[in-house]
């Protein structure tokens, strides 16, 4: 094997590992839709449905940020392999669950692990290879959540019937093992000396109850008739005074989880509000699209689920080929405006559905959609891993993906608010007509928050990305010197 065949193997089996162990964490967040009907009917526990959902979104964006540091000061690849292992142990626990009890603390323990490799193998292409170079592997990376979106529902199903919704959870041992056998073999472990190896643990406290407190009153929120306005209010207030808290804390902490600094450049701070909003728009097609297909057009769950495969498709293909793009340029700005100008269209386009509108124009509008939410996979790691050293490469990579989930946590009760508003407000009207309305509605909020990612992606700064990874320090190697 020659120099340039061994370097192609060297990426090949880097990436390998990086998107299995991807993989697993992607599936867990659609396999679980089509599984949980038969979670409830042998647990029992309706009342819980939507917590084991919540527990893993909560812990694993908390791990996100605590862990995205931790790879700084530990090196990625240990930290990546710990999660792994997390994942794995904690699914074992998952399958066995005997109660909806244990399967939400158990879940919430498998979060920590998703949370790592969610964010983590952003976080080592953006290590391992040139900042040119990053975008097209952050493609083919962001491919894999298209992937996972198309065939979850699908495997999910498909195992539950077969085998048990328990082999939901079991599956994941053997591709874990895979994960780990590639990743231990294939990927360097690059080390920080310049950073201190200090924790902040009185950072990650205040976090984790800042964010715990958020989530929490969010949640409530969007079932107000369940919950008491009090505890609501309560846990509002408890959030906002953890995160003042927490920002005094942080400003004199030695090696703080999230470096107040990083807020100090334009270019983050616009990336964290674009990756927000650009998750915020993606979930609003991704939960109303199917409820419109059978609410309105009277298109049963399976139909409807296979409708969405287009839009998963686009969004899949546009992640790889807008890295492509990238990588080719150099540039991303231009990309970033072009990506809410076809959200725009495509959200304008779902708000105009009626009950006549035909099922291939659904298809369409969605697809469009899922053409803008696509682009926005790459863009902000690249714009914020190109503006750090890379001794901080793995907080900002971190904290695009923690924004991401933010914008899925705070959005979807906002959404759920609208809906149950508009449905109230709308009895005039006969059931099709309301149910079109209230999701007309939440495309609407859709629309505001696409038109303020096209005006914050005017003041995203471009910086010439560089052709080499010591461009940009000098004291960092290549990935063909660390191999």
């Amino acid at each position: 094997m020659n120099n340039q065949d061994a370097g192609k193997y060297q990426v090949n089996s880097t990436m390998a590992g990086l998107m299995v162990g991807l993989l697993i964490a992607a599936f867990d967040y659609s396999i679980m839709s089509t599984t949980m009907p038969n979670i409830i009917n042998s647990l029992h526990g309706i009342e819980f449905y939507v917590w084991p959902f919540s527990a893993y979104m909560l812990t694993s964006t908390i791990s996100i940020i605590i862990f995205g540091k931790m790879s700084d000061i530990y090196g990625r690849k240990s930290i990546l392999i710990t999660g792994i292992i997390i994942f794995i142990i904690t699914s074992i626990m998952c399958g066995f669950s005997e109660n909806m009890m244990e399967l939400i603390i158990f879940r919430g323990l498998q979060g920590i692990g998703g949370g790592i490799l969610i964010s983590l193998p952003f976080v080592m292409v953006g290590e391992i290879y040139s900042p040119i170079e990053r975008a097209k592997y952050m493609g083919i990376l962001g491919s894999v959540f298209g992937i996972a979106d198309v065939l979850g529902p699908i495997l999910g199903g498909l195992i539950t019937d077969t085998l048990g919704w328990r082999y939901v959870f079991f599956i994941n041992i053997p591709l874990g093992i895979i994960a780990l056998i590639l990743i231990y073999y294939s990927i360097p472990n690059f080390n920080q000396d310049s950073v201190k190896k200090v924790i902040d643990y009185r950072g990650i406290i205040l976090f984790t109850l800042a964010l715990s407190s958020m989530f929490f009153g969010l949640t409530f929120a969007g079932q107000l008739t369940e919950h008491p306005p009090e505890l609501i209010v309560g846990l509002t207030l408890m959030s906002l005074i953890m995160f003042i808290v927490f920002v005094l804390v942080e400003n004199k902490a030695d090696e703080p989880i999230i470096p107040l600094h990083l807020f100090k450049s334009s270019i983050f701070n616009v990336s964290s509000i674009e990756s927000f909003l650009a998750s915020a728009i993606m979930f609003s097609g991704i939960i109303y699209i199917p409820l419109f297909a059978q609410g309105v057009l009277g298109m049963n769950a399976v139909n409807s689920g296979l409708s969405m495969i287009p839009m998963l498709l686009s969004l899949t293909i546009s992640s790889v080929v807008t890295g492509q793009i990238i990588s080719k340029t150099g540039k991303y700005k231009n990309l970033v405006i072009v990506e809410f100008l076809i959200t725009i269209l495509g959200v304008v386009l779902l708000a105009s559905m009626d009950e006549y509108v035909p099922y291939y124009m659904l298809i369409i509008y969605s697809t469009i959609l899922g053409i803008g939410s696509g682009m926005a996979y790459n863009i902000f790691n690249v714009a914020v891993q190109n503006a750090f050293s890379i001794a901080e490469i793995g907080i900002v990579t971190a904290s695009m993906r923690f924004f991401r989930n933010i914008g899925t946590i705070v959005i979807v009760p906002v959404f759920g608010f609208i809906m149950n508003y508009s449905l109230n407000a709308t009895t005039s009207l006969n059931t099709t007509q309301t149910l079109i309305v209230s999701i007309q509605n939440i495309f609407y909020l859709t629309l505001i928050l696409a038109f303020l990612g096209l005006i914050m992606a005017l003041f995203l700064k471009e910086t010439r990305l560089k052709e080499s990874i010591s461009d940009k320090t000098d004291d960092n190697l290549k990935y063909d010197k660390a191999i």
